[in-house]
């Protein structure tokens, strides 16, 4: 963090001292998790679900905090406030407002944003040293506390923003007001809490309202909800996308046989060839989305397709390749669904099973999608169905009432009723892998993060760790 001292952290925050030497010095990390390194740092005592912060004070304190964020005495140094959230908030204004430097790049969209965002942070690595959100922690705790990792000599501060009600990225843009605003895509993540696409686009729209004219809104070209965001700013705009229409675009794309996206990156500024090291067309998206904003902080296109093809998946159970020495690969993207997340994963699986005589057979694990409300049946079957059109060798339905209407979709749209099976949990999911996989196969195991799924995964890994 850009060094302040208690007495200007608590004029930041609108906070009294208790305890608390004024001229102290904060140089270290702002951390909320006592078991984490915290020496010169602001420990933040949140009151969560099941633990409270300031049980754990005197202890950050005793590990290296200098003093402690909380709304109470804690009988240790701290910033005393009336809501520490609020207050982490605008401490990390007023870091990022000193970083004047340090250009701000936001993201958001129902699908795609970990993966991308964590494709901008590596190629605009090779520029200078960037900050950007770990994983998905893209709410109002996770947002301020990536934006307090911001040093003086930080180019590039990189954040992903999610929305789960109308307000919160324009909430998150007050913490951080972007120079670059990007969103991706508007699709039915969360369509149980917003009620339907054109209201989730009405709030991740919040994000090019922030903007100022000297800012840029980069915009899928593709996407008529988020293309229409165009009217809702005063930024310049830049279009990635298919479309003939953008700025940023590929060309031909191709997949090699482990399922890498390959194509030519085509900006006004001219083309380059890039290869990917992620699996799935879906990234090549991705990609362009990246390299629109390269591109727009002055990267040259050759070094943007080389930064590219450089990159790798930084977060956990987001497409994780790895395979076994009998020759199954597991695919873990369990991280979290949603339908568009779902069919761009079974996609990816069948072209990593490959074509032709050589196939391999695919089995695509998938359990339940959450918070997509009334439609949620709809989306479970349209699933089912997609996975058998696609050719999957073996769908595994794992949960409740939706798994076994995407069982039943897939059922109900092939042809011999072997291309589907219902189980109730991940244990007899892995029961029923491990009586019937064979070396060679490809597995992808896929669900909402409420699902677990990923132990799954481990499970078969451990298998094969032990063969």
């Amino acid at each position: 963090m850009i060094a302040l001292t208690l007495a200007e952290v608590a004029a930041a925050v609108g906070g009294t001292l208790d305890g608390a030497d004024p001229e102290a010095l904060v140089t270290g990390p702002v951390e909320h998790d006592s078991r984490k390194p915290v020496a010169g740092g602001l420990f933040v005592a949140v009151v969560g679900e099941r633990v409270d912060g300031h049980d754990f004070a005197a202890q950050a304190v005793e590990n290296g905090a200098v003093a402690v964020l909380a709304t109470r005495p804690v009988g240790v140094p701290a910033v005393l406030v009336d809501d520490v959230v609020t207050a982490l908030g605008r401490l990390a204004r007023v870091v990022v407002e000193r970083a004047a430097d340090t250009a701000v790049v936001a993201l958001t969209g129902s699908a795609g944003k970990t993966s991308t965002k964590d494709l901008i942070a590596q190629v605009l690595q090779r520029q200078g040293e960037t900050v950007f959100t770990h994983g998905s922690l893209n709410n109002e705790i996770g947002h301020p506390m990536t934006a307090l990792r911001v040093e003086p000599s930080t180019r590039h501060l990189v954040l992903e923003m999610g929305a789960r009600h109308k307000g919160d990225i324009e909430y998150l843009t007050g913490i951080t007001p972007p120079r670059i605003g990007l969103v991706l895509n508007i699709g039915t993540a969360h369509l149980g809490e917003f009620g339907s696409k054109e209201a989730i686009a009405e709030a991740k729209g919040e994000l090019v309202e922030a903007l100022t004219e000297d800012g840029i809104a980069i915009l899928n070209a593709d996407d008529p909800l988020v293309r229409a965001m165009a009217e809702r700013t005063k930024a310049r705009i830049v279009l990635f996308g298919e479309s003939p229409k953008a700025d940023i675009r590929a060309s031909d794309v191709r997949l090699d046989d482990a399922g890498r996206p390959s194509f030519t990156l085509i900006t006004p500024a001219g083309s380059a060839p890039v290869q990917l090291r992620l699996y799935g067309e879906h990234h090549v998206s991705n990609a362009l989305a990246a390299a629109a904003v390269a591109v727009a902080l002055g990267m040259s296109v050759d070094d943007t397709a080389a930064a590219l093809g450089e990159a790798g998946a930084l977060s956990r159970w987001r497409m994780e390749v790895v395979d076994r020495a009998d020759g199954v690969t597991v695919v873990n993207d369990a991280y979290n669904a949603n339908p568009e997340s779902m069919r761009a994963a079974l996609r990816a699986l069948v072209s990593m099973g490959g074509r032709g005589p050589g196939r391999r057979r695919t089995w695509a694990v998938l359990g339940e999608m959450r918070e997509l409300g009334e439609d949620s049946l709809g989306e479970h079957d349209a699933i089912g169905r997609l996975a058998v059109r696609l050719d999957v060798t073996k769908l595994v339905a794992v949960g409740g009432r939706d798994a076994a209407c995407m069982e039943l979709g897939a059922r109900n749209e092939g042809s011999w009723g072997e291309e589907s099976v219902l189980v109730s949990d991940a244990d007899a999911a892995v029961e029923l892998l491990r009586g019937q996989l064979r070396p060679g196969d490809v597995v992808l195991v896929k669900a909402s993060r409420s699902v677990g799924l990923e132990k799954v995964a481990e499970a078969l890994l451990a298998d094969g760790a032990e063969q």
